[in-house]
């Protein structure tokens, strides 16, 4: 190869030097890349691996603090995911809300309690019962609970509200 190099005039010379520089840029510039995204990735599971161990090491006092908390709720005011769904329902027509839409429920079990989340949605409403179903709701606390909120007006009348909730309930599980 040295032999081959050498016999070249100076201009085939630098134009092999410069591809030789070309191509082993592009190399570095992909091996680069490629040990960007490894590093990520470490960082990304050593940052999860440490929050792991912060809850595995507070397990014992989440129990009990759990534990203590369910104590304190009466279950007969708990709510199961049909229960939910229901009283929704109950709350929307009783603030006036005509035009809503309540999805199935979605469950997360513990050893404890369930906790049930279904959406809610209404479209082309006042604010006034908007308002009103948020206050029902809320005397429902701490069994039922607002997760997620959005609000916009509508495009065609901006005097009318679209509105979605997600909205969670606790079921004590005994």
């Amino acid at each position: 190869m040295k032999a081959f190099f050498l016999s070249r005039i100076l201009r085939e010379k630098i134009l092999l030097l410069a591809f030789t520089a070309l191509g082993a840029a592009i190399w570095l510039s992909s091996v680069s890349d490629r040990v960007g995204v490894r590093w990520r990735e470490i960082r990304r599971t050593t940052t999860d691996l440490e929050v792991q161990q912060r809850w595995l090491v507070q397990s014992e006092r989440i129990s009990r603090e759990a534990s203590l908390a369910i104590e304190h709720l009466d279950p007969s005011r708990t709510f199961d995911n049909v229960r939910l769904q229901s009283e929704l329902n109950t709350l929307a027509s009783g603030a006036g809300l005509s035009n809503y839409d309540v999805s199935d429920s979605r469950t997360e079990s513990a050893s404890q309690f369930a906790v049930h989340s279904v959406q809610f949605s209404v479209h082309n409403t006042d604010l006034g019962a908007l308002v009103a179903f948020y206050a029902e709701l809320s005397k429902r606390a701490p069994y039922v609970g607002i997760e997620q909120f959005s609000l916009e007006s509508n495009r065609s009348n901006p005097a009318q509200l679209n509105a979605s909730w997600r909205v969670t309930s606790v079921e004590i599980q005994r």
